[in-house]
């Protein structure tokens, strides 16, 4: 981990892979990793599946700032399910 990572506390994905427990959802496992940004939460996360004999991951972060961690994890869950309903594999072509 580098001095400004240190300095100011940003996680690895190694270690934000390891505390967090995933959601499936349709064979999709998503990952939602809020990120603290100016006493807020960045809505981001991860979907990922087996597609095609090895595992895929979709990354994403959103422009939504929200108050709590608990309200950014929920909201990034609920667009999860409606992302993998509107594209499902198609995400990882």
């Amino acid at each position: 981990m580098g001095f400004w990572s240190k300095l100011f506390g940003r996680e690895t994905a190694d270690s934000k892979t390891l505390e967090v427990t995933p959601e499936e959802y349709k064979g999709y496992l998503i990952y939602p990793e809020p990120i603290a940004e100016g006493g807020q939460f960045r809505i981001a996360g991860r979907i990922c599946k087996e597609y095609e004999g090895e595992l895929k991951t979709h990354t994403f972060i959103r422009s939504d700032l929200l108050a709590s961690k608990a309200d950014a994890t929920a909201f990034m869950v609920n667009k999860a399910k409606m992302f993998i309903d509107q594209t499902g594999d198609a995400m990882f072509r």
